[in-house]
């Protein structure tokens, strides 16, 4: 693997501080100090023409004829300077800097001047391939190479905990509380303005840093979606990251012309994304020293069952009570338990979960009970409590927790400490910072803690499933779905007609109601009779998004003559109330009948920062005060659909209850498919609503629907408008062999995972050993996820499959490629069934991720192969792959295509 873009800033050999000097106060002052005292022992060189020396050290007026290695430039110099310091810089060969100044038009305002300072910056970065951070911004540390490139008063411990903040402010406040107890970081990071480097960047980094080992972030606002998210995802595979966000009630997406747009506000959509990235959010700044405080111990968790032992029965409760809120399960006690604790407690300590060992405990109470809770095989992990009262000794009941916990054979189950007060519990405070057991002040921020890595533990496992095989389906009619949306914007309407909309649900192969438009009441009573009774009656108008609030709605109709009747009624009712709109007449249907019917809602509602979200929950006409929804970012799948639907109420009408039998097995799940696959691919839509849904044990059917449109559409990248790169479909190819079998290329998918492993056990030992360069018989699942869970917006795997008669695929190539760090470079791989060589399928796979790659904007493809591996060096060779040996390896050829 390549070197990454940003080793530079983060492991610099040298650093120049521009603006340094001695005038107390000033920042560049300030940044010369904090280098100097951190113990940096890279070159530090001052540039400031206005002096020789600076704290001691040669001052330079500029870098031309620099003698000493210098990465990283610290700039904390006026605005209007900052331009030329960064040709400087590119001239001399600096790659990474770091701009502290203000005065860049920043958050959105200043001057046009700050603004357009800010793109010469950019261009001058881009012009000498400098990757900057900033402006605005505290700066960078790197406490364990002594590296404090910031103006806080603060200096930081080492440790394994990366900090990333939008808020400079916010950096200073997490080091002094981290200092007071000891709590070390790896790297810490104030983004400022991210005129450059955001959030994905970062975490790009931080993913493969091997001195991190958890990740948090503080986010006021998010840039690019994509690129955020594609880095977070990548972070969170690796390590735990825990997120805090600011403005959580913005008004964001909220769009009240539909239902959906109703529901979702930014932050619903925001969290729905962390969900997908599988992080941790944390709502307040002391929920997340609690994380950090975690993360920093490093906890291993065998399991979700907690168990509270206390002297006193009200902080019991109190942790407790918090322990049902954010549903951290409790710990039963095995029988065996309760009669070992019954030897060594009094008579009316509490015999369950809380353990209270009563107000009285002594330190030899608390290390017995502590050793046989922590015996328990049903016991995952412990809080111990303490209230001072007159007969306790919180020091020497603290050193005898500590004991306890430290006896434990690895891996050690967790064991958090709340010794409530201040003045009697600080010595055991101190005792157990330097244990490095985590202690809190209050049960419920104890538990609190627990369950951020619960939560982090529940999402990891969503996030590393593989989901079983796709039942197969139907191709959807993309192109008649957007000739249909392309009819309506030519007539100049965003709003597509009821008609219309079911029209584009029925390409997608979404069951719903027939649907026939009568101009009049004569219209109406052909209509119904041939239709067939029970009907309803709608009014037809686009612009009237809420039918019912209008007297719009008319059910069970069951003769010609009250259809006559109450069409002619509407009609006259709503030109009445609303003269001005275009009222097209009403449209008949005939009732659906799918048994037992619940209404449900489907949605989507358009953010603008993470594009398009998918809706679920109760629908009918009372949908905004149930406010029964959740929410999830396209593309779904099975496993994405399922957890959609189990974090809703609804979750619990679908199966069967009183006398309604369950609804039809996964007719919900496919329909939520479907509206993915549909957002998925028509960018054009910006809003769905499909209300109600009707589901029951004979059907699922849509009775009403309505699709808006966006303003525009950009055709340059037909999924530019998805937070998370979706499976690439239009990317699949097939050919015919000689002997006449057909063979599908098509992009790798997470439910591929069962093909992929009967893939790589098909393989000879000597071909596994040619493409893994070591001896394998499968895959374990963490490679089984990674080679199938790929995103396809840096990666891409192709799977050749041959399906026999028998109907079941069978894969017999596959080849991938992932983007190095620098961006630009893809290390690649390809393996060919042993039965399969010689019939062509290793070109056609090469050819193909050769073409997608080039396409992505990768500029070179490289990968290393053994020198015995002839088949593999006469192919690349064959498709323009140059070879030379690696280093003084003489098994092994690096071959690389420039693209």
């Amino acid at each position: 693997m390549g070197k990454h873009r940003l080793e530079p800033m983060f492991n610099p050999q040298g650093v120049a501080v521009f603006g340094a000097s001695e005038r107390p106060g000033a920042v560049g002052t300030m940044v010369l100090t904090n280098l100097i005292e951190a113990g940096y022992t890279g070159a530090i060189v001052p540039v400031n023409p206005k002096h020789d020396t600076v704290q001691g050290l040669p001052c330079r007026p500029d870098l031309v004829h620099l003698d000493q290695p210098v990465d990283l430039a610290v700039i904390a110099t006026p605005a209007e300077s900052v331009p030329g310091i960064l040709r400087q810089c590119g001239l001399a060969g600096v790659m990474s800097a770091v701009i502290l100044s203000a005065g860049f038009g920043e958050g959105g305002g200043g001057t046009g001047n700050g603004k357009r300072l800010q793109r010469e910056c950019l261009e001058i970065a881009q012009q000498f391939n400098i990757r900057l951070l900033g402006p605005n911004c505290l700066g960078i540390m790197r406490p364990g190479i002594g590296l404090n490139a910031t103006f806080s008063h603060n200096q930081a411990l080492p440790g394994n905990l990366a900090l990333v903040s939008q808020s400079g402010a916010l950096v200073t406040a997490v080091l002094d509380w981290a200092q007071s107890r000891g709590v070390g970081f790896s790297a810490i990071v104030s983004t400022g303005d991210a005129a450059d480097l955001d959030f994905g960047d970062l975490l790009d980094y931080l993913a493969l840093d091997p001195q991190t080992t958890g990740i948090l972030l503080y986010i006021e606002g998010i840039r690019d979606a994509r690129h955020f998210l594609t880095g977070l995802r990548a972070a969170a595979r690796m390590k735990p990251v825990i997120v805090l966000k600011s403005a959580r009630h913005a008004a964001g997406s909220r769009a009240a012309a539909t239902h959906t747009g109703a529901l979702i506000g930014g932050d619903d959509v925001f969290d729905a994304a962390l969900t997908r990235a599988g992080v941790v959010r944390v709502e307040r700044i002391t929920q997340w020293f609690s994380a950090a405080q975690i993360l920093a111990s490093g906890l291993h968790l065998p399991g979700d069952q907690l168990l509270i032992l206390t002297n006193g029965g009200g902080p019991g409760v109190m942790a407790t009570d918090r322990a049902a809120d954010l549903d951290v399960p409790l710990a039963t006690l095995a029988p065996e338990t309760i009669a070992a604790l019954d030897q060594v407690l009094p008579p009316t300590w509490s015999h369950g979960n809380p353990v209270d060992i009563i107000g009285d405990a002594t330190a030899e109470r608390y290390a017995d009970s502590v050793r046989l809770c922590l015996a328990d095989p049903g016991v995952h992990m412990l809080i111990v409590m303490l209230t001072p009262q007159a007969m306790t000794d919180p020091t020497a009941c603290a050193r005898a927790v500590i004991e306890q916990a430290q006896k434990q054979t690895r891996p050690a189950k967790p064991v958090l400490v709340c010794w409530m007060g201040e003045g009697l519990v600080r010595a055991a405070r101190d005792l157990f910072d330097a244990a490095g057991i985590p202690q809190f002040r209050s049960p419920e921020t104890a538990v609190e803690a627990l369950s951020y890595v619960l939560a982090h533990k529940r999402n990891q496992q969503v996030l590393m499933q593989t989901p079983g095989p796709l039942a197969p389906a139907a191709a959807s009619d993309i192109e008649g779905a957007r000739l249909i949306l392309a009819a309506a914007r030519s007539a100049g309407r965003r709003v597509l007609t009821t008609r219309e909309s079911k029209a584009v649900l029925n390409a997608f192969h979404i069951p719903t109601t027939p649907t026939v438009l009568v101009r009049d009441a004569d219209e109406a009573m052909l209509a119904a009779e041939s239709l067939g009774f029970p009907v309803a009656l709608k009014i037809s108008a686009p612009a009237l998004t809420h039918k019912t609030d209008v007297g719009g709605v008319r059910l069970n109709v069951r003769s010609v003559q009250t259809a006559r009747q109450q069409v002619q009624e509407m009609l006259n009712t709503v030109r009445s109330a609303h003269p001005d709109v275009d009222i097209e007449g009403v449209t008949i249907e005939r009732m659906a009948e799918v048994g037992h019917a619940r209404e449900l809602l489907i949605g989507v509602a358009r953010d603008p920062v993470f594009g398009p979200v998918i809706a679920f929950g109760m629908g009918g006409v009372a949908v905004e005060v149930m406010r029964d929804r959740a929410m999830a970012l396209p593309p779904l799948n099975a496993v994405l659909i399922d957890r959609l639907i189990q974090n809703t109420k609804a979750a619990r009408m679908l199966g069967q209850f009183r006398d309604a039998p369950p609804v039809v097995a996964h007719g919900v799940e496919r329909v939520l498919m479907r509206i993915s696959e549909l957002v998925c691919e028509l960018p054009e839509v910006a809003a769905i609503d499909i209300n109600p849904l009707l589901a029951g044990e004979s059907g699922v059917i849509a009775v009403d629907a309505r699709i808006e449109l966006t303003e525009r559409v950009s055709v340059l990248d037909r999924y530019a408008h998805l937070a998370i790169h979706p499976y690439p479909a239009h990317f699949v190819r097939s050919w015919t062999l000689d002997d006449g079998r057909t063979i599908m290329l098509r992009p790798i998918r997470p439910e591929d995972a069962e093909i992929e492993q009967q893939f790589v056990r098909g393989l000879s030992e000597e071909t596994r050993y040619l493409r893994f360069m070591r001896v394998l018989d499968e895959l374990s699942r963490e490679m089984l996820v990674r080679f199938t869970q790929i995103d396809y917006d840096r990666e891409m795997a192709f799977i050749a499959l041959y399906t026999p008669p028998s109907g079941e695929e069978i894969e017999i190539g596959v080849t991938r490629y992932s983007l190095e760090p620098d961006g630009e470079t893809a290390e690649f791989a390809l393996v060919v069934a042993d039965e399969w060589h010689g019939h062509g399928v290793g070109s056609h796979l090469l050819e193909a991720l050769v073409d997608y790659a080039r396409q992505r904007g990768v500029r070179e493809l490289v990968g290393e192969v053994l020198l015995r591996n002839a088949n593999m060096r006469k192919l690349c060779a064959g498709l323009g792959f140059t070879e030379r040996l690696v280093g003084n390896d003489e098994d092994i050829v690096r071959i690389s295509r420039r693209l």
